[in-house]
């Protein structure tokens, strides 16, 4: 004796009607309601309670639990919304319905996962493009079977999971009800049963083999950092499941010279005193390979931290032809201390700036003082003495009381 018949009822059956007659009733009554066919609210309210009704009663675990304690019974064990969809249990009849925009698509074999690799390259591989062989060990669905795992025609759908390899489980503690998925006893999560004696001698029943595979990766001119070269359909084969990508990620290798922003170069360059004032030429192996001459004309006075760009000298402009800059950014070098006599000194006076004008307001006290080399040793004891004596001015250290007797 059942406890209720409303999903019983909403199919049009008796609740001792067996998984036939269930299939059967369902797909009379949506085909009659689906909204594709029958765009009325009131149909496509009775299509969801017949497709609820039906994912209830065609899983044996929700309709044990449904005879015996009706719909509270299920209560957080698969009501609504906790199984499969109107449009999914009907796309399983019907191959996706009627086509209409509101009608349950196919979602056809699920997808499986992507495989990502680094692949690391120099600033010189990305300017100039490469090809990199990779091996590849991936499974692969087994030849000798086609990935069935048996003789045709002897492997036989699990009854007791039907072929999903998972099951539910009902157990009873007391007033509450524990509902949970593990793997079926009966085919060990195969989703199938084969005699041992018709399983596949290459793969031994498992469906799947591994196999080693050799990709060749090509790095195009002016790739970046983080993009994806993605070999589709190339990752882990699985019965009824489509397999993912191999997707390989570039992953730049910091330069010990240039930097690179974009398709932008930057680039560091050290010239002396004399180039920087009265011109010259400096010159530096580029990653390309070539070497870049760079003429300072006399009067261009290059100061320290100055900018300058080299057009077109940049980083190829992935698959859009052309190049970006390379940006050139100065540190002036300057003489040693005496490197002249004083009067080969006065000589700069004719040519260099007049000096700025020492400007001090009358009557100001006025201290002459003497530049000395830094001693970083002398310096810190003097600055660590410093710090000690203002905490023995101040009665120690910050937060230290001292003990008294």
């Amino acid at each position: 004796m059942v406890k209720e018949t409303k999903y019983y009822d909403a199919l049009g059956v008796s609740p001792s009607a067996n998984e036939n007659e269930l299939r059967k009733a369902y797909r009379k009554a949506a085909l009659k309601y689906h909204p594709d066919k029958n765009p009325s609210p009131e149909a496509a309210e009775k299509f969801k309670e017949i497709s609820h009704a039906y994912d209830i009663l065609s899983d044996e675990q929700k309709r044990e639990i449904y005879d015996s304690y009706g719909e509270d019974g299920l209560s957080g064990q698969g009501g609504m919304g906790g199984g499969m969809g109107a449009d999914d249990i009907f796309s399983q009849f019907f191959g996706g319905g009627f086509g209409g925009a509101g009608g349950g698509a196919s979602r056809g074999p699920a997808r499986g996962k992507d495989i990502k690799h680094l692949i690391t390259c120099t600033l010189e591989e990305l300017y100039k493009g490469r090809t990199a062989k990779l091996a590849l060990n991936k499974t692969i669905l087994c030849k000798a079977c086609d990935g069935r795992g048996g003789a045709e025609g002897k492997i036989k759908q699990c009854s007791s999971c039907h072929g999903q390899g998972m099951k539910f489980v009902t157990r009873q503690m007391g007033p509450m009800i524990q509902r949970f998925q593990t793997v079926c006893d009966v085919c060990k999560g195969a989703g199938d049963i084969c005699d041992p004696k018709d399983r596949c001698k290459e793969c031994q029943g498992k469906k799947t083999q591994s196999e080693r595979k050799i990709l060749q990766v090509h790095i195009d001119p002016g790739m970046k950092d983080g993009q994806r070269i993605v070999f589709s359909g190339e990752g882990d084969q699985e019965p009824g499941i489509t397999p993912g990508d191999v997707i390989f990620v570039v992953d730049e290798k910091p330069h010990e010279l240039f930097t690179r922003k974009g398709a932008d170069l930057y680039y560091e360059a050290t010239i002396d005193l004399l180039t920087a004032l009265a011109g010259g030429e400096f010159a530096f192996k580029h990653i390309s390979g070539d070497y870049i001459k760079v003429a300072i004309l006399p009067g261009e006075v290059i100061s320290p931290g100055a900018i300058r760009v080299v057009e077109n000298k940049g980083m190829p402009i992935y698959r859009q032809g052309g190049h970006g800059n390379l940006f050139v950014k100065f540190t002036v070098k300057f003489p040693e201390s005496h490197f002249a006599e004083e009067d080969k000194l006065k000589l700069l006076e004719q040519v260099l700036p007049a000096r700025t004008a020492v400007n001090i307001p009358k009557g100001s006290d006025v201290e002459d003082c003497d530049l000395v080399e830094v001693d970083v040793r002398k310096h810190q004891q003097q600055n660590r003495k410093s710090a000690h004596d203002s905490d023995d001015e101040e009665g120690g250290q910050p937060g230290v009381q001292c003990a008294t007797q």
